[in-house]
């Protein structure tokens, strides 16, 4: 059990933080790890909707993870689009009015 808490629990928070600090190479490891948890999240709703047994407690807990998985793929989406780009430059002043003589 203690390797899935680290797993599930600890990666995805460590990725994130990773992520905050503009590490390259996350953004594209974060978006990929999403990606395969949130399709598991719903696989597992899918599975527990067809079942006519006590699956709403599993259905809560892959809805909770698979909002969590959204946040990281459009935060990782949002990092590896802004990787590369430097400083935007100043914006340019309006021109001062002609002096009266």
């Amino acid at each position: 059990m203690d390797w899935k808490i680290n797993f599930f629990i600890l990666t995805p928070l460590g990725l994130a933080l990773l992520i905050w600090f503009q590490f390259r190479w996350t953004s594209a490891v974060c978006v990929f790890y999403a990606t395969v948890g949130l399709a598991m999240d719903v696989a597992t709703i899918v599975q527990a909707s067809a079942k006519d047994s006590e699956g709403v407690v599993s259905m809560m807990a892959s809805g909770v993870s698979g909002i969590f998985y959204l946040c990281l793929i459009v935060f990782g989406g949002l990092s590896f689009l802004d990787v590369g780009q430097g400083p935007r430059p100043p914006e340019s002043r309006p021109p001062s009015p002609p002096s009266l003589p």
